[in-house]
């Protein structure tokens, strides 16, 4: 599976950006999505996931309420749209695949695409 992050941007607090991420690969619906990001000096942190199927979401407990993950896969794509942008969610945002889960380690995770930078201004 190949994965391509887009979407990123400059949106001032309060704000809202989709990102997108595109697959290519067989069995797309047999793998979890996770979105996760990492900020300068920061480590790299678990921000949602969404299963194969699309019917379980997992999210991490700073973004509940405000980004929400879906999936089409029959266009191959994960969208993670986000709202009330605050200026601590500026970092470089990753889509990742697993055929194992969907869950918040990075570790469980085999498939990386490039990241995608979202910038809130305050």
């Amino acid at each position: 599976v190949q994965l391509q992050a887009s979407g990123g941007g400059l949106v001032q607090a309060g704000g809202s950006l989709r990102l997108s991420c595109a697959a290519s690969g067989h069995s797309f619906r047999l793998y979890g999505v996770g979105w996760f990001r990492q900020a300068p000096g920061k480590e790299r942190e678990f921000v949602a996931a969404v299963s194969g199927s699309g019917d379980r979401t997992y999210y991490a407990d700073f973004v509940k309420g405000r980004f929400t993950i879906s999936r089409d896969s029959a266009k191959k794509m994960v969208y993670l749209q986000m709202s009330s942008l605050k200026p601590e969610d500026t970092a470089v945002y990753y889509c990742a695949a697993s055929s194992s889960a969907y869950g918040f380690r990075s570790r469980e995770y085999g498939y990386w695409g490039q990241g995608t930078q979202v910038t809130v201004s305050s």
